[in-house]
């Protein structure tokens, strides 16, 4: 059997703010219904969340449920957890129009962490940061590729990506988070 890795075995950069590849996280695409009592009853059983408002992120612990349509979640689960999280949620909405789907290894997780934290991904994302509130999770695109993002802490997003991008996204991280020094050097 192959061994998991993530996308770029926890690459990092430290600059301005630190940025940094997350490594594996368990990800779920859960499409369905989002008003039915079985798809909630299901969310809240594999998050321990409620269903979330358009364009929001709810988390308990290190799980969470984010909205990304009207019709699609992304559920965040511990990596090992993934597959079995499929199973629950299927079995859950057993007779119910639905479709989840393990997407853990199709994607990259990175951080960026530090006081100018927003600074760094404004380089890259057309988001007005002003106006980015606790718990809101935007789906836009980082440079030219798509990536989503929220504010995972005070002084922290969590940005992901497709895997197949990840060092793309990592040099786009690494180089708007350069200090001046780096960028000429003396």
């Amino acid at each position: 059997m192959s061994r998991a890795v993530s996308a770029l075995e926890g690459a990092s950069h430290k600059g301005f703010v630190e940025v940094a590849e997350a490594g594996l996280v368990g990800m779920i695409t859960l499409r369905g219904d989002l008003s039915s009592a079985k798809m909630k009853a299901a969310v809240k059983a594999a998050t321990g969340t409620a269903i979330p408002a358009p364009r929001r992120i709810v988390t308990e612990g290190d799980r969470a449920a984010a909205w990304m349509s009207p019709d699609e979640l992304l559920i965040l689960v511990p990596y090992a957890e993934a597959p079995a999280t499929v199973a629950a949620l299927d079995a859950a909405l057993a007779g119910e129009h639905h479709l989840a789907a393990d997407v853990s290894d199709a994607r990259a997780v990175f951080r960026v962490r530090g006081a100018k934290a927003d600074e760094a991904l404004m380089k890259l994302c057309p988001v007005d940061f002003a106006t980015l509130e606790a718990g809101e999770i935007r789906r836009t695109r980082a440079a030219q590729v798509a990536a989503a993002f929220w504010r995972s802490a005070g002084d922290e997003f969590t940005l992901v990506s497709f895997r197949s991008v990840a060092g793309y996204v990592m040099g786009l991280l690494e180089v708007s988070s350069r200090t001046g020094s780096e960028l000429f050097p003396a």
